[in-house]
C-alpha cells in the first residue's frame, strides 16, 4: 500500500510539477489583455517580396493566458511560387468555421508568446505539399469543432495535416495538447509517420517513434522520453534535454533571393 501511495504521489508531482513551473517560471501572463497583446513579426519567415520560391513552415507559440501553462497553439503558414503573401492556416476557438485559411504575417507573435518555428519548405518540395494542403483542407473532419481539452483544437488539425502531406515530417511539441486526438480511432501512426501510437479520445494513450520518441498521455499531459534531444518530456514544459529538441530544428532554409 505504501509503495502504491508513493508511486501515485510521484505521478502526480510528475503531472502537476511542468504547469506549476512554467506558471511561476515560463513568462506566461495569466491576466493579458488580447486587444493589447503583442502580434508582432518575429524575423522567422522569409519576406515574400524577395523569395520567389514557395514555402510552407509549420509554427507554435504559447496558448493565450493561462492555457499557456498547459499547452502551445499551433499553425502552418503557405505560400505558392510567386505568391506576394502568406495565406495562415489554423483552428480558433473563436471562428466559425473553426478552421480559417486567412492572408497574414505567418511569424507573428501569438498574443504576447514567440512562436517557435518547427519546419521550413522551400522550392519544389514546399510546392507538392502546398498542392496537398489546398486539396485536403475542405477534408478536416472537424472544421467546425473546436473544443480546447482534449480537442479537436489547433493542435489536432496540425497533426492530422502532418500525417496527410508527406512533406511534412514534423514532429509537434509535446505540449501541442490535442495532438493525439483521433477522434473515434484508437490507433495511428505518430504525425510525423516515424513511429505508432494509440491514443483514447486524447485523454489517455501512448506513442513511440523515432520522431517522437516515447511518450505518455495521461489526461491530455504528456510524460516521455526525447531521445534526439538526450531529455526527457515534462507536461506543460515540453522537452527538458542536453540538445535542441529535433521538433524544434527548421527542415530546411530557402535560398537566399537572387538578383534578376
Amino acid at each position: 500500500m505504501l509503495k502504491l501511495f508513493v508511486g501515485v504521489l510521484i505521478l502526480i508531482s510528475l503531472l502537476a510539477g511542468g504547469p506549476l513551473y512554467m506558471w511561476g517560471f515560463g513568462d506566461i501572463d495569466t491576466r493579458g489583455d488580447w486587444r493589447s497583446a503583442d502580434r508582432s513579426s518575429m524575423g522567422l519567415a522569409p519576406d515574400p517580396s524577395q523569395t520567389h520560391e514557395a514555402v510552407v513552415q509549420v509554427y507554435s507559440a504559447r496558448a493565450f493566458n493561462w492555457r499557456g501553462i498547459f499547452a502551445v497553439h499551433a499553425w502552418v503558414a503557405t505560400k505558392p511560387e510567386g505568391a506576394a503573401s502568406y495565406t495562415l492556416h489554423q483552428v480558433t476557438g473563436w471562428g466559425r468555421p473553426a478552421l480559417s485559411s486567412r492572408v497574414g504575417m505567418p511569424d507573428r507573435a501569438w498574443f504576447g508568446s514567440s512562436p517557435t518555428l518547427h519546419a521550413t519548405l522551400c522550392g519544389s518540395t514546399a510546392e507538392r505539399a502546398i498542392e496537398r494542403i489546398e486539396t485536403l483542407l475542405p477534408d478536416y473532419p472537424y472544421r467546425d469543432r473546436y473544443r480546447a481539452w482534449p480537442g479537436p483544437n489547433s493542435n489536432t488539425f496540425v497533426a492530422w495535416l502532418i500525417r496527410e502531406v508527406p512533406e511534412l515530417s514534423v514532429t509537434l511539441p509535446s505540449s501541442a495538447i490535442g495532438k493525439d486526438y483521433l477522434g473515434g480511432g484508437v490507433f495511428a501512426a505518430t504525425p510525423s509517420g516515424t513511429g505508432v501510437q494509440f491514443s483514447l479520445g486524447g485523454v489517455l494513450g501512448a506513442a513511440i517513434g523515432l520522431q517522437e520518441g516515447v511518450e505518455f498521455n495521461l489526461a491530455g499531459l504528456v510524460l516521455g522520453i526525447d531521445p534526439a534531444a538526450l531529455g526527457v518530456k515534462l507536461p506543460g514544459v515540453g522537452t527538458l534535454g542536453l540538445l535542441p529538441s529535433a521538433h524544434g530544428q527548421a527542415l530546411g532554409q530557402c535560398p537566399a533571393p537572387t538578383a534578376a
